[in-house]
């Protein structure tokens, strides 16, 4: 494996970010993109891009002929959503003999159900997290529910609801439009609203040294919820009638938050470091995100995480934020972090460490 000399990554997400802090560390970069949404990397970015391999779709990417064509590029992979959304984990496990950047067994605790989910990570770690109700007729508060969509699995509906009678008037909307399933919403996680401000805080945990780094904080722009919010409240009141809040990520936004409150997020990433390396060794490796909301108190600000994301943050602003700067004294993108950790350990001989 001390022989890698190409990142690899699957096409979308932040593929770019991943070519262009390859290059600058001077690997040759190769995406693995889907026919029919390759021009991104085979016309309009091409300068960092130096093979293309295409394929039918993203699933392709744990087959035999895909992972020849890995092997022969001397690659390591780097995971982002596109895994969990569209690969077969376990294959991606068990049958995908590349090197992964980072702890390929994360990925699956992503998941807010199932018997591997991100709650057993922050139960583990003693997070703050809002409050779950299992059974919808326990609801006493505002509540979100969050449930896969019918034709868009990836994709999740929300609705609010302060009783169980909110929550049937709403739920049976979604379910007459087909928007959902009775099936996904069986499933779906009902969750305390907090109302906050919402930062994400995007983190790097380095094996080679021990060390827990800051590289950004954003906050997501989303359809068509952003647009309503736009809109003065008294016509969002005549829109709702025909248009329905909609959450679908389409960016990201950098911003930073008061510098009282990094030491508390830091501890927060420090215990998640820490458990995870009991509960799925080899614990966290790379980049992490905790999706936040800071309360406003009483007594005083408190950060509750509300999700986690285990791999490639899809966020390439955050190297506009200045905490990368106070580590590296410049600004270091996710890409670049990746790329020098990998050159470091291919150095050292120590690839194992960063890997599985």
């Amino acid at each position: 494996m001390d022989k890698i000399n190409t990142i690899a990554t699957l096409g979308g997400h932040s593929a770019l970010e991943i070519c262009l802090g390859a290059k600058k560390e001077g690997f040759k970069t190769l995406v693995v993109a889907m026919q029919g949404r390759d021009k991104t990397y085979t016309q309009y970015f091409k300068n960092i891009v130096d093979k293309c391999v295409l394929v039918e779709s993203f699933a392709k990417l744990t087959e035999k002929e895909t992972i020849i064509k890995l092997q022969l590029e001397n690659s390591i992979f780097i995971p982002h959503r596109y895994c969990q959304v569209y690969c077969d984990i376990a294959a991606l496990e068990n049958k995908f003999p590349v090197p992964i950047f980072g702890n390929k067994y994360l990925l699956k605790y992503e998941e807010r159900t199932g018997a591997f989910n991100q709650y057993q990570l922050f139960y583990n770690a003693q997070v703050d997290y809002p409050q779950r109700f299992k059974n919808a007729k326990d609801i006493d508060r505002l509540v979100i529910v969050k449930v896969k969509e019918a034709q868009r699995n990836y994709e999740r509906a929300f609705f609010f609801a302060r009783n169980f009678k909110e929550y049937e008037e709403s739920s049976e909307k979604l379910l007459e439009s087909g928007i959902i399933t009775q099936k996904d919403l069986n499933e779906a996680v009902i969750e305390e609203y907090l109302v906050g401000a919402q930062v994400n805080f995007n983190f790097f945990y380095s094996p080679l040294t021990d060390s827990l780094e800051l590289l950004g904080t954003d906050i997501r722009r989303q359809t068509n919820i952003d647009g309503l919010l736009r809109v003065p409240f008294e016509e969002q009141k005549e829109i709702s009638e025909y248009v329905k809040p909609s959450y679908i990520e389409t960016g990201h936004i950098a911003v930073t938050v008061k510098e009282s409150l990094l030491e508390q997020a830091f501890h927060i990433a420090e215990r998640l470091v820490d458990a995870a390396k009991t509960y799925v060794p080899p614990g966290i490796i790379g980049p992490f995100a905790l999706q936040s909301a800071v309360l406003a108190g009483p007594p005083k600000e408190r950060i509750v995480v509300y999700d986690l994301s285990l791999r490639m943050p899809g966020s390439p602003g955050t190297s506009f934020t200045p905490y990368s700067q106070y580590h590296f004294g410049e600004p270091v993108s996710f890409g670049l972090r990746i790329a020098r950790e990998i050159k470091k350990a291919i150095e050292t001989g120590s690839i194992g460490k960063i890997t599985t």
